[in-house]
């Protein structure tokens, strides 16, 4: 008996890809809610870079609502996404991650955005699961948002977001050389391109807190080595666009330091305060390892083979 047959729900012809390294408990929960939206996706695909049998074993648990895994030797989230958009087998792709669980109505309504905007990049809310202060990547504003024609390069969710998988694919994917800030990246060749983006904040998932305030401090410094590694890769290429939030960055960090000089606040709680540590790093590396012309930010960036 299909899945259809056996609880009545509607599948929907979207795919959801989810990287994972290491975070059973947590990718139980993902699934868990999943498994709950109605209607359900056609598939769900979990790339996996973790060691050992228990992501296997998990989705073998879930295979009946879809999901099956892909094994990803890289260890790189933007090498995990492209790897789930290779595979998809549908058009329409809805992105999170193993750490953030997917509101009942997430399937149907990215569907429905997709089917609204087609040819854009849609990133939704991302509510936090726990104290926000300990959480990166959150976003709770409640208007829509459209920012085709404009520069940015922060305003990308992927652990929340839409693709069309062949429109992106042909636009070269995430850029698996960065560890970090891939979606950054992508954000910003995208906009630069002028292809349209929006945040849509009916599409909702709540990203859960699971990391010490140790690892958070950690998490941030990585963050902005890939930051930086995201400037120095479009610098090294000509493109001179990026200065703009170079120089912004350097001025939040004076900010952050002021308020750990003033208010004596947590260097978890500010994830401008990985800034000092992560960014200076991940430029030098970003204009040393990229080549002159690589990275260029707009469509000559190489397309990813299907």
């Amino acid at each position: 008996m299909s899945e259809l047959e056996r609880t009545g729900r509607e599948r929907l012809d979207v795919s959801v890809t989810v990287p994972t390294i290491g975070r059973p408990d947590s990718l139980r929960e993902l699934l868990e809610s999943l498994a709950e939206c109605d209607p359900a996706a056609d598939e769900i695909l979990i790339i996996d870079q973790s060691d050992g049998n228990e992501t296997a074993d998990l989705v073998e648990q879930f295979a009946h609502i879809g999901v099956r895994r892909l094994v990803s030797h890289e260890r790189s989230v933007g090498a995990a996404r492209n790897d789930g958009l290779r595979a998809a087998r549908n058009e329409t792709i809805l992105i999170t991650d193993d750490d953030c669980v997917v509101a009942p109505s997430w399937v149907a309504e990215g569907a429905r955005l997709a089917r609204t905007y087609a040819g854009h990049l849609i990133t939704g809310r991302v509510l936090p699961g726990g104290d926000p202060r300990a959480i990166p990547s959150i976003r709770v504003d409640e208007e829509p948002e459209d920012y085709t024609g404009r520069m940015f390069c922060y305003v990308l969710f992927s652990n929340n977001m839409i693709a069309n998988r062949s429109e992106l694919l042909a636009f070269g994917g995430f850029d698996e050389r960065l560890k970090t800030a891939s979606d950054n990246d992508l954000c910003y060749r995208w906009l630069r391109a002028e292809r349209p983006l929006r945040y849509e904040p009916s599409l909702e998932v709540t990203h859960n807190e699971l990391r010490t305030h140790k690892q958070v401090e950690r998490r941030y410094v990585e963050y902005w080595r890939g930051q930086g590694m995201l400037y120095g890769k479009h610098l090294r290429a000509g493109d001179f666009k990026v200065t703009r939030f170079l120089v912004n960055d350097l001025y939040q960090l004076m900010r952050a330091t002021a308020g750990r000089v003033l208010k004596a606040r947590p260097r978890w709680t500010d994830p401008r305060r990985g800034m000092g540590r992560g960014l200076p790093a991940g430029l030098a590396k970003g204009i040393l390892t990229f080549r002159v012309g690589e990275g260029m930010a707009d469509s000559r960036h190489p397309a990813i083979e299907p």
